[in-house]
């Protein structure tokens, strides 16, 4: 999230890549949308909100998958090791930080707060708002709210970026959005609303 004058606001980073589901589907004999129901099948309102420990729902994906603890770890390592942050993206909102405040809004897991501490990457943002910690997610008003509230920043001085199209839908915030489809785009329509604002 972004304000004009105090903060915009930002998709979060990394997704599930499509081709990671797909090669955990052929290496357990199953299909990638079996692989995606296991993994965050019924997790909005257990560990997106911290409701359950991340430790707890790895079980709960262990046992949809029937795979042993060895492969579980190679599940978890695999997908850690494919998140990727747009580093185009990161960049811009570590410059916009000089004159603009900047909140990172999440639909986050609870380890995503120390991954991001561990990559370098909590200095993108002026407030790192994650649903597991605030126990609620997007596309609900209360985690946009909390956002603005720490930056102190007015709905119409804000524009929401998000990378889901249903997650830009904050018109009874009277919150502006973007959806992310690609940096450069993004990055454009960050720089339209901060020069429309000055």
């Amino acid at each position: 999230m972004s304000t004009r004058h105090r903060s915009p606001g930002a998709p979060a980073g990394p997704r599930l890549p499509a081709a990671a589901a797909a090669d955990w589907a052929v290496r357990l004999g199953t299909t990638p949308r079996e692989i995606l129901t296991a993994l965050f099948s019924g997790n909005d309102d257990q560990v997106l909100i911290g409701k359950v420990s991340e430790y707890a729902w790895w079980e709960v994906v262990q046992e949809r998958l029937r795979i042993g603890v060895e492969v579980l770890v190679d599940l978890r390592g695999d997908l850690a090791a494919r998140e990727r942050w747009d580093e185009a993206f990161v960049s811009r909102l570590r410059r916009l930080r000089s004159g603009t405040s900047v909140a990172l809004v999440s639909n986050a897991w609870p380890q995503q707060r120390t991954m991001m501490a561990e990559s370098g990457l909590l200095d993108v943002a002026d407030e790192v708002v994650l649903s597991c910690e605030v126990g609620c997610p997007k596309p609900g008003s209360r985690i946009y709210r909390i956002a603005l509230q720490r930056l102190g920043a007015d709905p119409g001085d804000a524009l929401l970026i998000d990378d889901t199209a249903g997650h830009v839908a904050a018109e009874e915030l009277g919150l502006p959005g973007h959806h992310d489809t690609g940096s450069a785009d993004t990055i454009a329509r960050i720089d339209r609303f901060l020069m429309a604002g000055e």
